[in-house]
């Protein structure tokens, strides 16, 4: 099942394939926010699926994500708390690259600095195998000025990633997405919810799930300290 979603290859396309003339545009409609999510952590397959099923009448779309991760080969990112991504949607349709910085994480509300700009997925994708070449873009990306003059990085390396398939759910005025995530080490399940709110529409979450018996916990650790970690979450 799981090579019908991802066939792609990470590295396919060579940075030699790539038209240099679409970095011209490359920072348009950036966004920067404090990004605040409820997140839920569900224990099994078993769970993710009864919740599929009870969530199918308000189902919007399904998004296969790609999620690749760089950082200096001292780590100079993830000792700041910050992350660096390139995200991949439904086999390079399109893609954003995004910072992530200051995340915090408590009783099952995530608030993280978040910074995105869109970059064609075809220039994206050279950069799993020439990561260095993403400072390149200082220029004419935003983010890749920040990692550059804030952080001092002068060079990069592609940690890897994992991949991710969405659900997203238009229920009670809330955009729910439920996650089922692909690491090579395993594969956990999620309920995220971004939230102006967080607090009530937690509540109004867990009351879902409770009156139709379905387990969860708060998320302790975000996606990227799970993959960091090697691990998932007990």
């Amino acid at each position: 099942m799981l090579k019908s979603l991802f066939p792609r290859p990470w590295n396919k396309t060579k940075l030699s394939q790539i038209d240099r003339s679409k970095i011209s545009h490359f920072s348009c409609n950036c966004r920067t926010q404090m990004e605040v999510e409820v997140k839920l952590r569900l224990p099994n397959s078993n769970s993710h699926q009864k919740l599929c099923n009870l969530l199918s009448p308000f189902h919007v779309k399904t998004l296969i994500q790609e999620n690749i991760f760089f950082d200096t080969p001292n780590s100079a990112l993830a000792s700041n708390n910050s992350a660096l991504r390139l995200r991949f949607y439904n086999l390079d349709s399109y893609s954003i690259l995004s910072l992530k910085s200051k995340p915090k994480l408590s009783q099952g509300i995530s608030q993280v600095e978040e910074h995105e700009e869109p970059i064609d997925p075809s220039l994206a994708r050279s950069f799993v195998s020439s990561p260095r070449s993403l400072l390149d873009l200082t220029s004419s990306s935003q983010i890749m000025k920040r990692v550059k003059v804030e952080f001092g990085v002068n060079e990069l390396v592609c940690l890897g990633g994992f991949k991710n398939v969405r659900g997203v759910y238009d229920w009670k005025g809330l955009n729910l997405e439920l996650d089922e995530t692909i690491y090579d080490f395993g594969v956990s399940y999620e309920i995220e919810c971004e939230s102006k709110e967080p607090e009530r529409d937690k509540k109004l979450i867990e009351g879902f799930l409770e009156e139709n018996g379905i387990d969860y916990e708060y998320s302790a650790i975000n996606k990227f300290a799970v993959f960091l970690s090697g691990k998932l979450p007990t």
